[in-house]
């Protein structure tokens, strides 16, 4: 964003002249004036402080409305610069595990799922011309963020989920189907589901590799990461509908060979991430996977601001009118 004048003569000239000039009238004006105390002899003088930082008040902004006014003259307005994008880039729905087994903290004193939703947001924001959608899996499977460039609503709906929002289980059939079916529905040329999970299926009434078949039929790219190391792993987890926080030592127990064949199901990629420097990792693959090409231009936009000071200085100009008649004079 810049700032620019149509006119940049009158913008100089307006900041020149009007304070030098009014800086002479003030030294100018009524010099022969005397100054006469007032009050009688030996009394309380006349005090005239209010009244006189009025006055100086008034000039003020009399000289600022006198300014702003040439100032509107030379043509001020703001020129601000976008990025437009001209073609269409990949519609991607991740599919998060937010059962209470995603509270683990074995990410560097981290949850499992407080990175993963960090990494989504990461890599949102580092493909802007994507359209990136969520489905949260828990017992049951719910569409939060249609596929969208909306930073903002993914963002906030992010920073509103929570580990066991949609309850203790794992329904990863249902989860991977709803996003077959909003993807399938999608005109983009690229369309990727990205499966993040640390359990197996033990929800829903749709079979995962069922789901994956589906996916694959429908020419989604289909990603599994596995999050989380196996084994006896801290957990933190406050149950969003009791408010009960819980603590202690979680079993972490999930068949990794279970969902390496899932992802073989919908012909896709499995990456396995038990610690926080392999998590990151897979998001790095999947980045890379999924090229993307972006056609940008650059569009700019002005915007005049010549009204804006107009107004500023007439209301100036006629406050100081108004108090001068009707207050000072009713005053002196």
């Amino acid at each position: 964003m810049s700032f620019s004048f149509d006119d940049p003569f009158i913008a100089f000239f307006t900041l020149i002249l009007v304070p030098v000039g009014a800086l002479v009238y003030h030294r100018l004006k009524n010099p022969f004036v005397a100054a006469i105390p007032l009050g009688a002899p030996g009394g309380v003088p006349f005090k005239t402080s209010q009244v006189s930082g009025l006055v100086r008040l008034l000039k003020f902004l009399e000289v600022t409305g006198i300014f702003l006014l040439c100032f509107s003259a030379a043509g001020p307005a703001i020129k601000i610069s976008e990025m437009v994008f001209l073609n269409r880039g990949a519609d991607i729905i991740f599919i998060f595990d937010v059962s209470p087994s995603m509270a683990a903290l074995d990410m560097d004193g981290k949850s499992r799922f407080t990175v993963g939703r960090d990494l989504i947001r990461s890599f949102a924001n580092n493909r802007p011309s994507d359209s990136i959608g969520l489905v949260a899996v828990g017992e049951d499977a719910a569409l939060l963020v249609p596929p969208t460039a909306d930073r903002n609503a993914l963002e906030h709906r992010l920073e509103q989920l929570q580990p066991g929002e949609l309850g203790d289980g794992t329904a990863l059939g249902m989860g991977i189907s709803v996003a077959a079916f909003h993807l399938d529905k999608s005109n983009a040329k690229r369309k990727v589901a990205v499966l993040i999970t640390d359990g197996e299926n033990n929800a829903g009434a749709i079979h995962p590799e069922t789901a994956a078949g589906l996916i694959h039929e429908i020419g989604v790219s289909f990603w599994v990461i596995a999050a989380g190391s196996a084994g006896e792993v801290p957990i933190d987890y406050t149950d969003p509908n009791t408010k009960i926080r819980l603590t202690g030592i979680f079993d972490s127990r999930y068949d990794v060979d279970s969902l390496r064949r899932l992802a073989l199901s919908g012909n896709g990629t499995f990456i396995y991430a038990p610690n926080i420097e392999t998590f990151s990792s897979a998001f790095s693959q999947l980045d890379d996977g999924e090229i993307t090409i972006q056609r940008t231009r650059i569009i700019n936009r002005r915007h005049s601001l010549s009204f804006e000071f107009l107004l500023i200085s007439v209301i100036l100009l006629v406050t100081v009118k108004f108090v001068r008649r009707k207050i000072l004079g009713a005053i002196l």
